[in-house]
């Protein structure tokens, strides 16, 4: 894909995508032969359906939900075909689409359909404020001849012309124009040279076809946790605001919140309890050491009072 293609994507999302997240189709919108309603587009509805159907939206069955919407037209061209006429002996000419999908898990089977010829058929819908009988050119309706039957060799059909306004395209299962449908890639706009269809007959081919989709559904799915934390992270993050919670309930210095130990609030609230009854009879017991050499004013006043309790030690003179 070229820069200026993907640029052209681009400037219908609302981020910059990279190449390998998009998956692009050409497709042919409509064209200007009689369709099975004894209708066509007149070739100048063809060039105003051009610019009309960029940036609209490809759904199924023109059934106008959100959740059918499958891809976006982001450039169009009308192609003329000198090699071919329609019914009734003019040049033959046809409007091309380019359409994107993102590619995600959920639309790798349709984009296989796609590439498989499955989803193929489309079928454009849109306002034409014109409808003029090919036979004498007078307004459809208000002439006496009936599109679909031959006056003098001459087939009647109505011709659509003035588009207003383009709505959609969508997937159906039998278009009113025959032929309008999902093409082969074609090496680049304006190229009229079609690519060899190359089928997939062995696994390594496959693995090589389906490894895009695999990737683009690997990046879709890390960009949708890409701010979260492991469940590991969190139960760390959790426990150490139990520790420093309990600590600050029990009146333990800040600094030793860190050595409490548990696996639940209820536990390291224990442990903060235990801790602090151990730290606060620790200060308030005199500290005494019957291994001292010297005693301290208060033991002297203690053992003089309780002389047989006195250890054997030397007391200052």
């Amino acid at each position: 894909m070229e820069q200026a293609e993907l640029a052209k994507i681009n400037a219908l999302t609302r981020r910059e995508f990279a190449e390998n997240e998009i998956y692009t189709f050409p497709v042919t919108l409509c064209h200007n032969d009689i369709d099975r309603d004894s209708e066509r587009f007149s070739d100048e509805a063809l060039t105003q359906m051009s610019e009309l159907f960029i940036g609209k939206t490809i759904i199924t069955d023109h059934n106008p939900t959100t959740a059918g919407q499958v891809a976006r037209i982001y450039d169009t061209e009308v192609v003329k075909d000198s090699g071919q006429l329609t019914k009734d002996g003019r040049p033959f000419c046809y409007l091309k689409g380019y359409a994107y999908m993102v590619r995600t898990s959920e639309n790798a089977d349709f984009i296989l359909e796609i590439d498989a010829g499955i989803k193929k058929e489309v079928s454009v819908s849109c306002s034409a404020e014109k409808r003029i009988c090919s036979i004498c050119g007078a307004e459809a309706g208000k002439c006496s001849h009936v599109k679909g039957e031959t006056y003098d060799d001459t087939v009647c059909c109505h011709i659509l012309d003035s588009i207003t306004d383009a709505y959609e395209l969508s997937f159906v299962a039998v278009p009113a124009q025959q032929g309008a449908g999902v093409t082969k890639n074609y090496h680049q706009k304006g190229d009229t040279h079609m690519e060899e269809f190359i089928p997939i007959t062995t696994k390594a081919d496959f693995d090589t076809a389906v490894q895009p989709l695999i990737d683009a559904a690997v990046s879709a799915k890390a960009k949708e946790f890409e701010n979260w934390i492991s469940p590991e992270a969190h139960q760390a993050e959790l426990l150490a605001q139990y520790r420093t919670k309990a600590a600050l309930l029990t009146g333990l210095p800040a600094e030793l919140a860190s050595r409490l130990t548990g696996d639940t609030e209820e536990a390291i609230q224990k442990d903060a309890e235990l801790l602090a009854g151990l730290t606060k009879s620790s200060r308030q017991t005199p500290a005494f050491n019957p291994e001292t050499p010297e005693l301290s004013g208060v033991e002297k006043s203690f053992y003089a009072k309780n002389p047989n309790l006195a250890p054997n030690r030397k007391e200052n003179a």
